[in-house]
Parts: structure tokens; sequence; C-alpha cells
């Protein structure tokens, strides 16, 4: 476990260059990933899986007869097929989708974007004038998310203060059907109760799905490790800096004892940022 205290010791000149950078990009045409990778309705889940793993991506737009009508993510694979128990061949991407697509305008404010967001509870798909021309999701936000002024946004405010934890010998099947009933992206792997990974759905998209390695092996063969940390009261900007250059979407939170206390995720900071 890597506790990430003193940032302007170990980020000083980045973290200026951060502030820096996150004036210059207000609209949604500045972060937005103009790169969008489709996929077709009837496909299988593990087909779908495989294409996300292998771009290390969360989500693909769904196009029938070269139209975008929905989205299929990486929590959608979860919550409808692991959890369920179903084999990824047996569901289609058209049976997991989330439709119509959640759209916005390249020329919104990265603020309207990240209350869209909230708000509709989903990736964004940029449209200009009826044209698909890039995707938003919550680490494009964090990574240019604009310096918020107000020191008293702390991480405690949005913490999610329940962290679901599962042992290192605990096979990743299980852990994954976990992560898809209680709807979450992570589960913070022990050994001997002690935290020495983290283990995340792009982990499951990346390190198995795309590689066709089987889910019957311990999570703390494939989990990621260390695991970033941060103290109770950093600043919810800082945050996000420290996620964006630790290409992490998770952060979980310790109080002075460096006791686990709680976990925020990327779209818990936009969530602050949209209010």
């Amino acid at each position: 476990m890597e506790v990430i205290k003193d940032y302007r010791r170990i980020f000083p000149p980045a973290l200026d260059r951060f502030y820096e950078r996150s004036k210059k990009h207000r609209l949604v045409s500045d972060i937005m990933t103009p790169e969008v990778i489709t996929v077709e309705p009837d496909v299988n889940m593990g087909d779908a899986a495989r294409m996300m793993g292998e771009k290390h991506i969360g989500s693909l737009i769904v196009l029938e007869n070269r139209e975008p009508v929905g989205i299929v993510t990486e929590r959608d694979l979860l919550s409808h097929v692991l959890a369920r128990g179903l084999s990824l061949e047996q569901a289609s991407v058209r049976s997991c989708m989330s439709s119509p697509l959640i759209t916005i305008d390249p020329s919104a404010s990265i603020k309207e974007a990240a209350q869209t967001m909230m708000k509709k509870k989903g990736r964004l798909a940029v449209f200009e004038k009826e044209r698909l021309v890039g995707i938003i999701t919550a680490s494009d936000l964090i990574k240019s998310m604009p310096w918020v002024e107000e020191t008293r946004l702390m991480v405690d405010e949005y913490m999610t203060r329940k962290v679901e934890t599962g042992d290192e010998y605990v096979k990743v099947a299980r852990v994954a059907k976990v992560m898809g009933e209680k709807r979450i992206g992570s589960v913070i792997v022990t050994r001997m109760g002690e935290p020495v990974g983290i283990f995340t759905e792009r982990d499951l998209l990346t390190t198995l799905l795309a590689k066709g390695v089987p889910l019957d092996i311990p999570v703390g063969e494939v989990c990621s490790s260390p695991v970033y940390v941060i103290p109770s009261g950093t600043p919810i900007n800082v945050t996000a800096y420290v996620m964006s250059s630790k290409h992490v979407r998770r952060l979980p939170i310790v109080d002075e004892e460096e006791v686990m206390i709680g976990i925020i995720t990327a779209r818990d900071l936009v969530e602050a940022y949209a209010k």
C-alpha cells in the first residue's frame, strides 16, 4: 500500500502544470476522445469484452444499420452477464446495452458535461449536427478537471465508506460476480486482512477476458499492485491530479493511522465538480 501524502513535494511542477492546463480546457471538444470504437448489437458479449480489453477501453458504441443506437460497458458485462452466472457467449450486446445514448454537443462546457453525466448516469456520446464525433467518460473529465477554488471540497465528502474486500485466494469468478451484483467497479485484495492490491473492471477485461484466461484463478495473481491510497482531507482537485498521473480511476482513503476508511472514484470527483 503506497500512501500519497505530500503531493506538493512529490509532484511540484507537474501539479502547477495541471492547474494551467485545466484553465485552457473548458469545452467538451477539448477533452473528448475522438476515436470511437463501435460494435454491432448481435455480437456476443465475449467478443465485445475482448474488443474492450484489447483496446483498453471500458465501453463500445453500438451501431445498427450504421446508426448509433446505444452503448455497452464493462459494468454491463459484470451486471448483466457474470452476476447472473451466464457465459459470455450466451449474452448478446443487444441484451446488455443501454439505449438511447446520452448525448452532448462538442461546444458544451466541461461543467455541463459533468452535470449531464451525473443527471443521466452514464458516459456521454458527443454529437455534432447528428454526427457522432467522440465520447466522454469520467476519466476524460478528471484529466482536465478545472481547479475548484473552494478548498473545503475534500474527498471525505464524496467517498464511499463501505469498501468491498476479498482475500487473495478467492477465485476471480467469485469476485467478478460480487462486483456485478453490487454494481461496483473494484475490490480491494487482502492478505491476512491487509490490502495488497486492487482488482478492477479493467483488470478483468485486459488481463483475463481479452487473453482468454479462465476466471478460476486466485484474484491475488491478477490484481493490480501496489494499491495507491490518499489520506483523509485530500482536496478533490488534488485527487483528480493523482488519479490522472497514476492512471487509476479509484483511490482508497486512509485515516491518520493508515487504516482504510473509504474509497473515491473518478465518477465521485465528477459528481463533486458538477455541483
